[in-house]
């Protein structure tokens, strides 16, 4: 492939594209992208590798010295925030571009959640991997797809069945203790167990080194996502990992052990943690950080299969995480699910063509945001069912102050059977129905219940005090009145919603 930029495309959350935007142009997600190429070069679509985490909160990222390199080439969002903090609804919004009130999948379970809800609702149909494939990328999906799903299950008369979209299928059904564990390749299962080369971030760091070698070798543009099941409980590190980091405990922020001021009923009720919690959140804190070095591993050796194969200058790739993940923040053990910025705000990184290095954007982005970046980077047309935006703007340079302002959380409550991986042993806590804004200047939320919050991060970003009795009527009415056109938008309508 023609090499376009020295630069490689890193994304924790997105992946970006150059989109030439004069500053002040209205942006639209259907605006074509522009690649620059040497005079005389014939125009190439990027490649997109995406790197997707599974709880990783934005603590853990001094912990991962190649994604660190990845910031120093590329741009770091600072304020990326995920659209409901709980592996299936995020992982829909993902794929699709959608709030959770528009794909339907709410929850991890249920006739609401995971797989089956994904699956009935026909979401599989309009995705990022069905567009670029259309736009002839070689697809490739490994990993952790949505819970539910199982390659031992027997799907639309497929067993194992594979999504619309995807060219080579390597995915897992239940992958979070790394061993034991079936694996779907396409429609064939493979049978892995507890050897050391069985450890499954390795085996999806050779899969995707050697679809990153076959589609280079083919001359066709690709996409690759892999999505793991790090660093997710039970948090398993490889074993050449377990001893790092000797004495690492879990960071004691403000918000460590301690209740905000004017707490909602379901936070005010948590007790000071002991010091047997205290213990077990360090050690849990440390097995996550050893748990990712194989994942910072996988991305070296992604990076270096790309430069041998001559696409490193053309290709993006995205590093991110579904949702962020507390640990004794709020006198809150291990978990997610909150509005907190611990549960929402995640790290997204993206290196790649024409993206300035070393750059930091404050831009109010969502995980809604991914699919049309990835759908505009090959070309392909955004549907006005797209309730997101494409970042390529940002990417090139656009101001943040062009961004939208105001992000949605969602949340459903549902209680978590046993079996569920997101229970956390029994420590993971749903609050209630809740539906929140998020601002770069502060977070409003609504409970079902009618309780309220509001938390101004610029002059308390731990999130400490809840000062939402202290607004007036009218400056709760246009809170309440934006929320609503926010957690009621479709399509292209989200865009205005979040710009009121």
């Amino acid at each position: 492939m023609i090499r376009t930029r020295q630069l490689l495309t890193l994304i924790v959350g997105a992946a970006a594209l150059a989109l030439a935007a004069p500053s002040g142009m209205a942006w639209t997600k259907n605006s074509p992208a522009v690649i620059t190429q040497p005079v005389g070069a014939a125009a190439e679509k990027p490649n997109i590798v995406f790197v997707l985490t599974d709880d990783m909160s934005s603590n853990l990222l001094p912990y991962m010295s190649e994604v660190q390199k990845l910031q120093s080439q590329g741009m770091t969002f600072s304020d990326f925030v995920v659209s409901n903090s709980l592996c299936c609804p995020s992982r829909a919004s993902l794929f699709t571009g959608r709030y959770p009130h528009n794909t339907g999948v709410l929850s991890n379970e249920g006739p609401k959640g995971g797989f089956d809800a994904f699956h009935s609702g026909g979401e599989e149909r309009d995705t990022f991997a069905t567009a670029l494939q259309a736009k002839g990328y070689r697809t490739a999906m490994m990993g952790k797809y949505l819970n539910g799903y199982s390659p031992n299950d027997t799907v639309a008369g497929q067993k194992p069945y594979v999504p619309p979209g995807w060219n080579q299928w390597d995915v897992v059904g239940g992958g979070y203790e790394g061993y034991d564990y079936k694996l779907a390749h396409n429609h064939k299962i493979e049978s892995h167990g507890d050897r050391p080369e069985d450890y499954l971030t390795d085996v999806l760091s050779a899969k995707g080194t050697a679809f990153v070698r076959k589609s280079a070798a083919a001359n066709k543009p690709f996409l690759l996502e892999i999505a793991l099941f790090t660093p997710h409980g039970p948090s398993t590190p490889a074993p050449r990992h377990e001893n790092a980091f000797p004495g690492l405990e879990a960071p004691r922020s403000p918000a460590y052990d301690k209740l905000p001021t004017n707490a909602p009923p379901w936070l005010a009720r948590q007790d000071r943690l002991t010091e047997g919690e205290k213990n077990t959140i360090d050690r849990k804190f440390r097995k996550r950080a050893q748990a990712l070095q194989s994942v910072d591993g996988m991305i070296r050796k992604l990076r270096n299969a790309l430069t041998r194969a001559g696409v490193a200058d053309d290709t993006y790739i995205v590093f991110g995480s579904d949702n962020g993940f507390h640990l004794g923040e709020y006198r809150l053990k291990a978990g997610k699910q909150t509005a907190f910025d611990t549960d929402v705000r995640v790290p997204l990184v993206i290196a790649g063509p024409g993206v300035a290095a070393g750059r930091t954007s404050n831009a109010q982005v969502s995980n809604i945001d991914l699919a049309p970046t990835f759908q505009r980077i090959g070309g392909a047309p955004v549907s006005s069912r797209v309730d997101g935006h494409s970042l390529l703007p940002l990417l090139d340079g656009g101001s943040d102050a062009n961004w939208r302002t105001l992000n949605l959380i969602e949340h459903r409550h549902a209680d978590q059977s046993p079996d569920d991986p997101d229970n956390s042993g029994g420590e993971s806590i749903s609050p209630p129905n809740y539906h929140a804004l998020r601002t770069n200047s502060y977070t409003y939320i609504e409970y079902g219940s009618g309780a309220k919050e509001y938390y101004d991060l610029r002059t308390d970003p731990y999130q400490l005090h809840n000062t939402v009795g202290q607004l007036g009527g009218a400056r709760l009415d246009n809170l309440h009145d934006a929320l609503t056109r926010l957690k009621n938008c479709r399509g292209e309508g989200c865009w205005s919603a979040g710009n009121p």
